[in-house]
């Protein structure tokens, strides 16, 4: 079995490139030289989401970064892009001005990854990350009541996401969906739920992006997990694959149930595997309710009492790699 490409995710250091920063620049570069140097092939990029309706500015700041990057010999960097979608930018919104904004917003991320040199994007684009829906009385929807406010939202998205997958499409870009776990957005959840919404999108340019934690924090089993891969293996729609902890943090010793993950997933799928760890950042302090400490981070911190975020991912890898030689043993 030849080795697949991997990445490491850049939340391991920040959820905001930056990109008119010239010196954290400076610290991009040599962070991604050091992990270049372990092994990786390549990096998925975090794109901040910003209020701004200025999306031109946006995308010439990330094409002076990625100028910067080539100046610095990675010119033939293989990157994808970590985008989500917002409460201002909401392809779901019942609000006609809302859903075309959101287009323009989604699309000029389209324009970023293209500006960055990546072909991928990828994160929870259909409803905003993190935004729970609540009655006119701010009570919260669940169960039964979530799911029935869900079904017009995703009705009102599909002609969003299907006029971003044709533009996606005219610029080389390939989208996936990543349901996240319900503990941190109201959906989709399962590959289940993102397949039944492809359904609507009949472009295979947009798919679907699964992740290990997602799949283990979810509320179905392994049965339907396979299934869902299968579905989406079936219509060429497994477009991404993520390997990450169930808390977020250090993969190589961690609750990942690695066969059962990759099982359903080696033998049909050749693009790139995302090591993703979430470093103990100010962004996802609150956000993911970070109790552990911060895995200390080479040119920017002093070292701390545990494992710096540079040792985190070479285990990561040695892991990540282990794992798939002991499924290529034991498949033959």
């Amino acid at each position: 079995m030849p080795h697949p490409e991997v990445y490491l995710s850049f939340f391991m250091f920040t959820a905001d490139l930056r990109p008119d920063d010239v010196v954290y620049s400076e610290t991009i570069i040599r962070h991604m030289r050091a992990l270049l140097d372990m092994g990786y092939d390549g990096f998925d990029l975090p794109i901040a989401p910003t209020p701004t309706l200025d999306h031109a500015a946006e995308v010439d700041s990330y094409r002076r970064l990625r100028r910067r990057l080539a100046a610095a010999g990675l010119d033939d960097l293989r990157i994808a892009t970590n985008v989500g979608t917002t409460r201002t930018f909401d392809p779901t919104s019942p609000w006609k001005e809302q859903r075309d904004a959101a287009l323009a917003y989604l699309k000029s991320r389209v324009d970023i990854t293209v500006a960055l040199g990546g072909t991928m994007l990828a994160g929870p684009i259909v409803f905003p990350y993190g935004v729970f829906p609540t009655t006119d009385f701010n009570e919260p929807l669940w169960s039964d009541a979530l799911q029935t406010w869900l079904a017009p939202r995703y009705e009102l998205a599909a002609p969003v996401l299907r006029e971003l997958a044709d533009y996606a499409g005219e610029h080389g870009v390939t989208l996936a969906i990543e349901p996240v776990d319900h503990w941190e957005t109201p959906a989709p959840n399962m590959v289940a739920d993102v397949m039944d919404f492809l359904r609507h999108v009949s472009n295979p340019r947009l798919g679907v992006c699964v992740d290990s934690a997602h799949v283990l924090l979810g509320s179905d089993g392994p049965g339907a997990f396979r299934n869902g891969i299968a579905d989406a293996v079936a219509e060429r729609r497994l477009h991404y694959v993520h390997v990450s902890a169930p808390d977020r943090g250090v993969i190589a010793d961690s609750w990942i149930p690695w066969r059962t993950f990759l099982e359903p997933i080696v033998p049909h799928y050749t693009g790139p595997y995302l090591l993703e760890v979430f470093n103990a950042v100010p962004p996802f302090l609150g956000s993911l309710r970070q109790t552990r400490r911060k895995f200390w981070i080479p040119c920017e911190d002093a070292p701390g009492p545990g494992p710096s975020a540079y040792a985190v991912a070479e285990a990561a890898l040695a892991a990540f790699r282990e794992q798939m030689s002991a499924l290529a043993a034991a498949t033959g």
